[in-house]
């Protein structure tokens, strides 16, 4: 008995040497990583000042609830259905499906060889001639900022608005204004804004969780779809084209492009958090193709799915809740108490997506104000030494979301232009440096530095070519307005004037205010001695 005491004594004793020894290596491997991407940061000239608290499945699940795929798609079904119908929405999920895996695909390479918050227009100046890489680079940030900004009020008022159309839906008698989307969107922000404070030590963690719930939801909603609502025929799914928006049949798939774009919008989002991820170098890279084939199967599954589920198609785009979804959900299940469950998943993984949103949002603003390219950048580049947190990037991106919620007070028409910068402005901070990356790989092979993850020479240059020649063709449609019949103030897509001039607007400030001072990304002196010293 004493020797058996014994024995388990010393199992006992070895398995807690054991446990502290593992314990003592994962502290090592964190510590050896943490070295790792302080020394890519130096070589890239810039100070580590954020805190590194993301790994691989909390980014994972960050990238893929900011895009909210299966969700998203759902929200602006309405165009799809409009320009090209089931079959258009079918097909031009695929193609866009293919088009943003080559474009992200290119992103993950270049963020691995250059892991910082401000992406885009970091691998501008890296890639473009000196004689105007300032310029090019400027830019590329001054896209991606604003389609940043565009993007959270974006989401935060579609949070807002479902929420409406739920009210709708339940109380009949309800007086619908459009002030009441406005507050409901700073309700939306202001709990974004609470996550990203005060609860951002967590976020990694509740990143996590919600990944688990953008799973769960979407088993949970397609299930209910599939098993309770009547379902229509293949041909009705893959076959069935719809031109209402009076285009020919070509035109009209094309600018139908747009919901499937606008459902995978934010995918270079975990680019942005760069700085705050253990392993950035090869931990983003990784989580962007994931997230992009994880989210790209769900919204296809979902798609195929509510098509096939739809009902009548005339009653869901012509719904008084304006969302033509709310209503398949209620002819699924016949009740407003299970379709305002079901829809209660996606509005709750709309939250979510804000929050993460805003967390993307702001650190791109505080990284391009940290290079200079934004006036009162010495404000806005500050973090705060105990948290830190770019707490005035945080703050003030949501002072911008706020003051563009009340524009919809006076128009939703203003509103939504405003809020159509979210593709242009995308997808035209993608462009430069994929062209620029593209022309190195051709003529100037020996020059790129690659990081840990890579394409490899000929499927990266195909993905830079189809990527460049996708966005080229989305860019271009999503300019068109949905419905060309009725044209008139409220129903015209302003985001070519909103994008041009926005783009005039940054152009004129690097001129004029901005002449001098922004200089491409700083490069901190002490960082550079200390890694030609190491």
């Amino acid at each position: 008995m004493g020797d058996s005491y014994a024995m388990k004594s010393g199992s006992k004793y070895a398995s807690e040497i054991h446990h502290s020894r593992t314990s003592s290596e994962m502290a090592r491997n964190v510590e050896k990583s943490v070295d790792r991407d302080e020394q890519e940061m130096a070589r890239l000239g810039k100070r580590q000042e954020l805190r590194r608290n993301f790994g691989f499945m909390s980014m994972l699940g960050f990238s893929c609830t900011l895009m909210i795929t299966w969700e998203g798609l759902l929200t602006v079904f309405v165009y799809g259905l409009t320009d090209g119908g089931p079959a258009g929405l079918v097909y031009g999920f695929l193609f866009c499906w293919v088009g943003y895996f080559t474009v992200v695909a290119s992103l993950a390479e270049m963020v691995s060889m250059a892991p910082t918050a401000g992406g885009q227009y970091h691998w501008t100046f890296l890639f473009a001639p000196k004689s105007c890489r300032n310029f090019l680079s400027f830019v590329t940030g001054w896209q991606s900022v604003l389609s940043w900004q565009a993007c959270l009020a974006s989401a935060a008022y579609l949070g807002g608005t479902i929420m409406q159309g739920l009210l709708v839906l339940n109380y009949p008698s309800y007086d619908f204004h459009r002030w009441h989307g406005t507050l409901l969107l700073f309700a939306v922000i202001t709990v974004a804004l609470l996550f990203n404070t005060y609860l951002a030590k967590q976020l990694p963690k509740i990143e996590g969780a919600v990944l688990i719930v953008h799973i769960v939801g979407f088993f949970g909603v397609l299930i209910t779809l599939v098993y309770l609502a009547p379902h229509g025929s293949a041909h009705d799914v893959f076959v069935k084209y719809l031109n209402s928006g009076g285009y020919d049949k070509g035109t009209s798939f094309f600018v139908g492009l747009i919901t499937t774009v606008f459902a995978f919008v934010g995918a270079d989002g975990a680019i942005h958090m760069s700085e705050e991820i253990i392993n950035a170098s090869t931990v983003v890279p990784n989580s962007l193709v994931a997230s992009i084939g994880l989210n790209g199967a769900m919204g296809f599954s979902m798609l195929i799915a509510i098509l096939f589920c739809i009902g009548d198609i005339e009653s869901a785009l012509s719904t008084p809740t304006g969302f033509p979804f709310i209503e398949i959900f209620r002819q699924a299940v016949n009740t407003n108490a299970g379709a305002t469950a079901m829809s209660a998943v996606v509005l709750s993984l709309m939250i979510f997506a804000t929050i993460a949103v805003l967390a993307a949002a702001s650190r791109m603003m505080w990284a391009f104000a940290r290079d200079n390219g934004l006036p009162g950048s010495r404000f806005i580049s500050q973090v705060e030494p105990r948290t830190k947190l770019p707490l005035y990037s945080v703050g003030l991106s949501v002072m911008i979301t706020m003051l563009l919620g009340l524009i919809n007070i006076g128009s939703s028409a203003a509103f939504n232009a405003v809020a159509s910068l979210v593709v242009s402005g995308y997808l035209s901070s993608y462009t430069l440096p994929m062209i620029l990356l593209l022309h190195k790989k051709i003529f100037h092979p020996s020059s790129i530095h690659y990081g840990p993850w890579r394409l490899g020479r000929v499927f990266g240059i195909f993905c830079n070519v189809f990527g460049l020649s996708w966005i080229a063709i989305v860019m271009v449609f999503s300019f068109f307005p949905a419905d060309r019949t009725a044209l008139s103030a409220q129903t015209m897509n302003w985001s070519c004037l909103l994008w041009g001039g926005t783009m005039i607007i940054g152009i004129a400030s690097y001129f004029g205010y901005l002449r001098g001072r922004y200089n491409g990304p700083v490069v901190e002196g002490d960082i550079v001695e200390q890694v030609r010293g190491v």
